[in-house]
């Protein structure tokens, strides 16, 4: 192995400086892990050493035993690829274990190949996805910003803390971070700091390839603070300098580009054969030579470096334990405001808040049910102060303003309702990160087409349990006018698709009441709710308690010749066509929710859905998942088309005289498959059982 010409230097400086042989101990330590892994990105953690050192050492209140703490700074790694180098501070500070770190990527370990939120401790946001973890630090520095509005008073600054975050190259060059950084920009999130990882390396080469653009220029552009770094590979002083500098600037968020060479000090350094495979046995030890560490052993950490970060332990305590006294005497001073906060942070709500929303009658107004939730959601906000949201610039459309809530804006944090503009993705991040802060329930919304845009946050916040209300208008052909290009007819089906999210279609006001009951208390998870434009009338049957079953009976007929499955717009037409069928007994069953109906009794679901009854569903959106409800699907099998929503429900078969037509046609199709296989009666469906 040759003596890189910085050896003798870099080992003077670790013997001589804990600073070195901390940040040395993270690199070789990071290097190791991926190595036994066989498996992830080394060069990033590598690089990265003195900027993680320097965060966890010198800038960042933390709790190691606790990592819950509300009063803790937070930190986001945006580039979730370089998760070694967060799980070796997590070891360093007593978070996670040695032989954490030695199962690497390996099954139900503590140590993912990518952060993942609500599973390993110390872990704030999933990420990965690039782009996602500075667009959910955004939300995580606005609940910050809010809540210290809100709750702080003279002598208890409650809510005090900066986000940090780390990104690299492919982070800033999504599109989602550019939304979510020019809202940032906007609103002024001082206490916002992205460090960005500037080593001009990306999978596919030098970032000359396909990104040259002038970072800093760009995000000053978008309102920020700037500075930059030169050397990130070993002075430590000057990033925590740069910090300091930031923190200074108040009225702005800060990034801070730090120069660094990818895989500092290895064989592969500053070349993209670093980025995401292993050194190599060789290239490992050749790396631990570079940096003072014997070569045949691993995962060693220094006695010295153990006690300099178990100090963190005992001051992370020291720190919790005055927050905690500075709260009890809050809850002394101003007992309404802890009481209301004590329960937000809990995830809690007033025990009467239903009781306190609107109940609809079968002789009320005909309406859309975007206006329906418009009601229910100001009902819920103004008993439910944790709600907090807004929309993609659609809020005249979604129906999603509050009316006794200002906006959040720079000048009035303590504003709930947020003008996201037209940056959907960078939304359904927020919104992730607000959550995630704690004490927010965020609510976004735009038409349900543009869930698609908001679709790998979506993915996220289910991945990660975090709780946020999807509020989806516009949900299907029945927009009307505007035409295929914005009538989601795939969309339910993905989000369906997807595990952990409750699926939510009301069919009239009182399951609109019904689906906001479900998502709020649906506390680790989030919810969609898909909401029409045109106007439905109320059902005779319909009850929010029963929407919180998934499906239920709204038109009923003894020892049924035929059942209808329905949701939303279509389940008061599919009642009209169980009326034309006369020759037949027709049940009609409304199921706003997959998801719900699902975790209902076997016995439940086969009261509802009748085992051996022909089923047929009807949805005015796609087919697809259908079959495990019903034997035939009336659905949307091509895209929609630009008309009025009466003469698209019309040509695409949504009217009562066409469902009544065609399922007559169905039901002998059913009865001939009956004759060649010899049954007497309709085949048992998937719902009939238990899922395996």
């Amino acid at each position: 192995m040759g003596i890189p010409s910085f050896l003798p230097s870099i080992l003077k400086m670790a013997s001589e400086n804990i600073d070195q042989l901390c940040i040395n101990t993270i690199r070789v330590l990071a290097a190791d892990a991926v190595q036994k892994a066989d498996s992830g990105h080394p060069g990033a953690p590598i690089g990265l050493a003195p900027t993680a050192h320097a965060l966890w050492s010198r800038v960042m209140n933390y709790a190691p035993s606790n990592t819950k703490w509300i009063g803790r700074d937070r930190f986001v790694l945006s580039n979730g690829h370089a998760c070694a180098l967060q799980y070796s501070m997590l070891h360093l500070t007593g978070v996670l274990s040695i032989e954490d770190m030695k199962q690497f990527r390996q099954l139900n370990s503590r140590t993912p190949g990518h952060p993942e939120a609500n599973y390993t401790p110390g872990i704030e946001v999933s990420t990965g996805p690039l782009g996602q973890g500075i667009s959910n630090a955004v939300g995580l520095a606005m609940a910050e910003s809010h809540l210290a509005a809100t709750y702080n008073r003279p002598g208890f600054n409650l809510f005090d803390n900066y986000t940090f975050v780390v990104c690299g190259d492919g982070c800033l060059q999504e599109g989602v971070s550019s939304e979510s950084s020019s809202l940032a920009g906007h609103l002024g999130l001082g206490k916002l700091i992205v460090l960005y990882d500037d080593n001009n390396i990306t999978i596919d080469g030098q970032t000359h390839l396909s990104f040259t653009e002038d970072v800093p220029a760009r995000y000053r552009a978008y309102g920020w603070h700037t500075i930059t770094v030169e050397n990130g590979n070993n002075d430590i002083d000057a990033i925590v300098k740069a910090i300091e500098e930031a923190k200074k600037v108040t009225d702005k968020p800060s990034i801070i580009s730090i120069k660094t060479v990818i895989g500092f000090g290895s064989i592969k350094a500053g070349s993209a054969d670093v980025h995401g495979s292993p050194l190599g046995l060789e290239g490992v030890k050749a790396l631990k030579v570079t940096f003072g560490f014997n070569p045949e052993e691993s995962f060693v950490v220094p006695q010295k470096v153990h006690d300099f970060y178990g100090q963190f332990k005992t001051r992370g305590a020291e720190s919790e334990a005055k927050w905690n006294a500075m709260f009890a005497e809050y809850a002394k001073q101003y007992p309404k405001e802890h009481a209301e906060l004590v329960a937000r942070l809990n995830v809690e709500f007033p025990a009467d808040y239903q009781s306190k929303l609107p109940v609809y009658k079968v002789t009320d107004k005909a309406d859309a049910t975007r206006n329906f939730s418009g009601v229910i959601l100001n009902a819920l906000a103004d008993q439910i102060p944790a709600l907090m949201g807004g929309s993609a610039d659609l809020t005249p459309s979604n129906k999603t303003g509050l009316k006794k809530s200002k906006d959040f804006q720079k000048d009035c944090p303590e504003g709930r309702y947020i003008r996201f503009g037209v940056r959907e993705h960078g939304m359904a991040a927020i919104g992730n990160g607000l959550n995630a802060y704690g004490a927010i329930i965020p609510f976004t919304a735009t038409f349900f087409n543009f869930i698609e845009y908001c679709f790998p946050a979506v993915r996220l916040s289910a991945l990660s349990h975090h709780q946020q209300l999807f509020i989806m208008t516009h949900d299907s052909i029945g927009l009307g006018e505007d035409g295929p290009t914005h009538q989601a007819v795939e969309a339910m089906a993905l989000v369906r698709a997807t595990p952990g999210i409750v699926d939510l279609r009301p069919a009239d006001g009182n399951e609109t009441v019904g689906s906001y009951i479900a998502a709020l208390e649906h506390k680790h998870g989030p919810s969609v709710l898909a909401l029409t434009r045109q106007n439905v009338p109320h059902l005779a049957a319909s009850s929010a308690q029963n929407t919180l079953k998934g499906a239920y009976v709204v038109h009923d007929a003894s020892d049924p010749d035929l059942v209808f499955v329905a949701s939303g717009s279509e389940v008061s037409i599919a009642i009209e066509a169980a009326k034309l069928l006369a020759n037949l007994k027709v049940r009609v069953v409304s199921m706003p929710s997959w998801f719900l109906f699902d975790r209902q009794s076997i016995e439940y679901k086969r009261s509802v859905i009748p085992v051996g009854v022909p089923t047929i569903s009807v949805e005015a959106l796609s087919v697809n998942g259908w079959e495990r409800f019903s034997h035939r699907s009336i659905g949307m099998r091509t895209f929609g088309a630009s008309a009025p929503d009466k003469a698209l429900y019309d040509f695409f078969g949504f009217t009562p005289a066409k469902i009544a037509d065609k399922s007559i046609k169905m039901i002998e199709q059913i009865r001939e498959g009956m004759k060649e296989t010899g049954a007497s009666r309709a085949p048992v469906l998937p719902v009939h059982f238990a899922t395996l």
